[in-house]
């Protein structure tokens, strides 16, 4: 049998948020604790794949580099306070490589943020986040359902968050993460035009070595996910694998949001 014939080969790319023992109520759902983190990059190591950053996949699907066998991802967003402490110390020790997507309006002191309150790291950490072994990619300013918004504000969600971070790090900043996975066909478009080579969603499933480059797909890890699920889609099991096109659902959910949206503004992508 084919690599063709088998179809694509799955890629996990994890997606985590805060670790930590205490998180505010809204995010708790999607929150571990330190002990099971270290669980689940134990599991990382033990399984033999190959941890790369978005970049390496990034390389793959523009047909720039091969990826080497077996990769894995490990992708953090928003920002939380453990960020750059603890959790980026707990990959450090195991040298794991890890992609982080920061929402710029908040970890900038008096910026403009949909998140509710939480502690959260802040700007002046990036360069050292970068430091530690971490990949800085936008999640835009305030976190807003960006398949949502007018024009002028996905450009400017897009752009501003974006050019932040430049700003920071003196350096480009090429990968994008849509708030909880909200794209459409027009922001994928205007996440191309305005500069950024990839963008990743959730869809909770496995990537692939031929997903699309702006709608990469990742696995959202719950705290009720148990090191046995992070073991099987280590193994390539226990989800769908990407590409694949919208079911109606997904479409219908996207248009009424829209509809909710024109009447009340931008909303919290959450």
């Amino acid at each position: 049998m084919t690599a063709s014939s088998r179809g694509p080969a799955a890629i996990p790319v994890f997606l985590y948020h805060a670790v930590m023992d205490d998180p505010p109520g809204w995010i708790a759902e999607f929150t571990v604790t330190p002990r099971e983190f270290a669980a689940h990059l134990d599991a990382v190591v033990d399984s033999g794949r190959t941890p790369v950053t978005i970049s390496a996949l990034a390389d793959h699907l523009a047909g720039r580099a091969p990826l080497p066998p077996r990769p894995v991802l490990l992708t953090f967003d928003d920002g939380f306070a453990d960020l750059p402490g603890p959790t980026a110390e707990a990959l450090a020790e195991r040298a794991l490589p890890a992609t982080a997507y920061l929402t710029t309006g908040a970890i900038t002191p008096g910026g403009r943020s949909l998140l509710p309150p939480a502690p959260m790291m802040t700007l002046d950490r990036v360069a050292a986040l970068e430091r530690s072994g971490m990949e800085i990619g936008s999640h835009t300013v305030s976190h807003a359902q960006l398949d949502t918004l007018t024009a002028g504000q996905l450009r400017a969600e897009l752009v501003d968050s974006k050019a932040a971070l430049e700003d920071t790090l003196g350096r480009p900043v090429p990968h994008l993460a849509y708030p909880h996975g909200y794209n459409s066909p027009r922001v994928r478009a205007m996440a191309s035009r305005v500069g950024y080579e990839t963008a990743t969603a959730v869809r909770h499933a496995l990537s692939s070595d031929r997903d699309e480059r702006y709608r990469i797909a990742r696995l959202i890890v719950r705290r009720g996910h148990t090191v046995a699920d992070v073991a099987t889609w280590l193994a390539g099991g226990g989800a769908r694998v990407a590409p694949y096109r919208d079911g109606p659902k997904t479409i219908g959910w996207r248009w009424y949001r829209h509809a909710r949206a024109a009447l009340r503004g931008p909303e919290f992508a959450g």
